[in-house]
């Protein structure tokens, strides 16, 4: 009874892992704007630094993320945003255009950077 049970048990494991696994994109590079995700969600800093009175992309993205906001990677042709899951990481380089090396989970939206370096 108990061994039908395991085998059962680790088949569940293993699909559930090649599921997850089906959902993240191999390592590549994404260009975007480390951003944050209120400003993402509107596509533009534009209403936020009237409102907060910022002096640019990386003075809103800042404030926004002080005030509960996450960075990502914003990708201004596609209009999606991928949240950091290393937010240190993102932080040096909030309201630059950069270049990202990572994986992302498509379902989440959650990119993993290997590396981040302004954009040239």
């Amino acid at each position: 009874m108990i061994k039908p049970l395991l085998l059962s048990l680790a088949a569940a494991l293993l699909l559930a892992g090649a599921v997850v696994a089906q959902k993240t994109v191999a390592p590549t590079t994404f260009t975007g704007e480390v951003m944050d995700s209120a400003c993402a969600r509107a596509g533009s800093h534009d209403g936020m630094m009237k409102k907060s009175g910022a002096a640019d992309a990386k003075d809103c993205t800042q404030k926004c993320v002080l005030a509960g906001a996450s960075y990502v990677l914003y990708d201004s042709t596609n209009k999606i945003a991928y949240q950091f899951d290393d937010q240190e990481k993102a932080a040096e380089f909030a309201g630059q255009t950069v270049k990202v090396t990572g994986t992302v989970n498509m379902s989440s939206h959650i990119i993993h950077a290997s590396d981040i370096a302004p954009s040239s």
